[in-house]
Formats: C-alpha cells, sequence, structure tokens
C-alpha cells in the first residue's frame, strides 16, 4: 500500500470532511499516512490525530513561517510530544526565504534548535526549504546531519546537484505533485536521477495537487498520480514504486 509521507490534516482545508476522507483512505489504497505538524496551534491536533487513526504516525515541529510563535515553552513542547509513541520525526522545520514571514536569524535560530531535539531524542527530521537552498545545505553541514538519524529534503525543489549533497548525506528526497507539472522539468530531472531507494513519496496535502487535480484541495488519495509519473521516468512498474517508497519510508520512521 502506498505511504504518504507528508500530509497537514490538521490542517482547517479539512474541517468538513476530515473524518470522512481519513476513513476512506485505507480501501483506496494509502496504507499510512504521516501528519506533519507546521504551526504551534497545530502541535496538539496531530496527536489527537495520532490517537485517532491506527493508521496515521505524527511529525513534530514548527515551519519556518511560523517560528514567531516559538519560545522555550513551545521548543520543550515540541520535546516532550517527540516521545509519543507514535511521533515518528520532528518537522517540519527548516528555512523559508520566499515569503520572509520571519528573518533569516530567526528561522536558523529555530531550525537548529528543533535539529538540536531530532539529534537528542534520536528521530529523523523532515525538513523544508524554499528559495534557501545555500543556507539550508550549509546549515544542515554545519549539523553535521548527516551523522544523525536520517530525514527527508520535503517538497524537493531545487537542482541535480542539490540533490546530489543531500543523497550523499544518505537522506531522502519527498516527491509530490510537482512532478506531474508540465513545468516541473527540474524535478523530474532529479527524480530520475536520485536512487529510487532514497525517494518518498508525499501530498503536502491540503496543497500541490497533482495533473489532472492541479488547482484543487490535494489529498492523499492523489497519490497514486505521483507514482504513476515516477513509475514512467524511472521506466519500472507502478507497484515497484509503491514497494520500494513504502519500505523507504518504514525503514526512516522506523515503523
Amino acid at each position: 500500500m502506498i505511504f504518504e509521507s507528508h500530509a497537514h490534516y490538521d490542517d482547517e482545508a479539512f474541517d468538513g470532511d476530515r473524518e470522512e476522507l481519513l476513513g476512506s483512505l485505507r480501501e483506496r489504497g494509502i496504507g499510512t499516512v504521516v501528519n506533519v505538524c507546521a504551526a504551534v496551534d497545530g502541535l496538539d491536533d496531530t496527536v489527537r490525530l495520532m490517537e485517532q487513526y491506527p493508521f496515521v504516525y505524527g511529525a513534530i515541529g514548527v515551519h519556518p513561517d511560523e517560528v514567531g510563535s516559538m519560545d522555550a515553552q513551545v521548543l520543550e513542547k515540541i520535546q516532550t510530544l517527540s516521545r509519543h509513541p507514535k511521533a515518528v520525526a520532528i518537522g517540519e522545520i527548516g528555512l523559508d526565504y520566499h515569503w520572509d514571514t520571519e528573518s533569516h536569524d530567526t528561522q536558523k535560530k529555530w531550525f537548529c534548535a528543533q535539529m538540536e531535539i531530532a539529534r537528542q531524542e534520536k528521530k529523523p527530521f523532515i525538513i523544508h526549504s524554499r528559495d534557501a537552498a545555500e543556507d539550508t545545505l550549509r546549515t544542515m553541514k554545519e549539523l553535521r546531519a548527516g551523522d544523525m538519524y536520517g530525514g527527508v529534503i520535503h517538497c524537493f525543489s531545487y537542482s541535480v546537484e542539490i540533490a546530489r549533497e543531500y543523497l550523499d548525506m544518505g537522506l531522502y528526497l519527498g516527491i509530490g505533485g510537482v512532478l506531474t507539472f508540465p513545468n516541473g522539468k527540474k524535478l523530474k530531472e532529479v527524480a530520475a536521477y536520485a536512487p529510487l531507494e532514497q525517494i518518498l513519496l508525499e501530498t503536502d496535502s491540503p496543497y500541490l495537487s497533482p495533473v489532472p487535480n492541479r488547482g484543487k484541495r490535494n489529498s492523499s488519495l492523489n497519490l497514486p498520480y505521483i507514482a504513476k509519473e515516477l513509475a514512467n521516468i524511472k521506466g519500472i512498474t507502478y507497484d515497484q514504486v509503491v514497494d520500494i517508497t513504502e519500505n523507504n519510508a518504514r525503514k526512516l520512521f522506523g515503523l
């Protein structure tokens, strides 16, 4: 079954049909979901989803656009919640220079602080990096991230050259709906280059729906479109993509 490595089912976009949608996933071929926290007020919501649904696991962390809400107390809460038996990663954390909602120094401070929790708690990390390729890679190297407990560069959007750096560190690349976009040439090149054994499937729901549903609310039900496109690029079967990426995710998240 397909392993959804990155979704945000605590998002208000699912308030109208969350229970119905999540209840339908397994019968539609989606076996496991990692719900990834982004905001401080989503920490408890992610825990509730983990506890309500046997197939939902959680990543605990605060997105770079939201770190203005961070303080020592929130950091302590992240560390405490990361010890929940169904918490499988610290994330999503990182740098986002697209919107510049928070200063670069503030983003780096809380990125490093949350990475330290991943180190202390022996958890993999889920990295968000948008328009911040150089600083993210430099920070990862300074933190010796490749010597930690694994991780994924979520929604990978950079070049083959940068992909190589992360792959050489033993990290995974999260591949989502952009792979199906006509203008997604750069990601297609990365997908062709990266070993399938270092790729995870993700949707980033409710964002980034793949073709043919581009522009609509995304959900894990769209994962087959991504898997089929990846199979075409790799010249292998759909089932091979599903099986290998599921094994990758289970290995990374310790499931």
